[in-house]
């Protein structure tokens, strides 16, 4: 069976649509109206009621992937990375990421944390990111009502990025 390369974007945002599907207006949270994932917090000036799947995508693209670089990480580490940028914003995902790498925490994605991603053992940083995304949830002041479905989102997240991390060492290895 020849190698297909994995398009992480689409696996990224295939999962985190199964997370931020609907449109939601809950008083409860901070990010207020959302649709997709995309609130009215983040995009004042966006009408998210009219808000497509295709648009959400673009912004999504733009404003996380691109930002947090994930096209130059390790696939199973962007997936990581960019679900925490949609659930947690850019700027701790990607603090989270450069200290999970043990690079200066600027928030800044530049050479030496990308050639830190590629040199890092794979499976520790995604169990080191997934401890940070945790240890950051529980101290937020809506941990009681979101709690159990921040969680529940970062370990089906960290399955799905330690799934993608198996089955490239097997395709490495010639298993599969």
């Amino acid at each position: 069976m020849d190698y297909m390369p994995v398009d992480y974007f689409v696996v990224a945002m295939e999962h985190v649509f199964e997370w931020e599907g609907g449109e939601v207006n809950d008083p409860r949270d901070p990010g207020g109206h959302t649709k997709f994932g995309i609130s009215k917090r983040s995009y004042p000036h966006l009408d998210i009621s009219s808000l497509t799947r295709k648009k959400a995508i673009q912004i999504y693209r733009k404003d996380y992937w691109e930002l947090c670089q994930c096209d130059k990480l390790p696939g199973p580490l962007a997936l990581m990375v960019f679900d925490s940028a949609v659930n947690q914003g850019p700027d701790r995902a990607k603090k989270i990421l450069q200290a999970v790498l043990g690079v200066k925490q600027d928030g800044q994605i530049g050479p030496k944390t990308l050639s830190a991603a590629q040199e890092v053992n794979l499976k520790v940083a995604l169990l080191g990111y997934s401890v940070r995304r945790a240890l950051h949830y529980v101290r937020l002041p809506t941990f009681n009502y979101y709690g159990k479905g921040w969680l529940s989102r970062l370990f089906d997240t960290h399955a799905a990025a330690m799934t993608h991390y198996v089955e490239e060492a097997q395709l490495r290895k010639g298993i599969r």
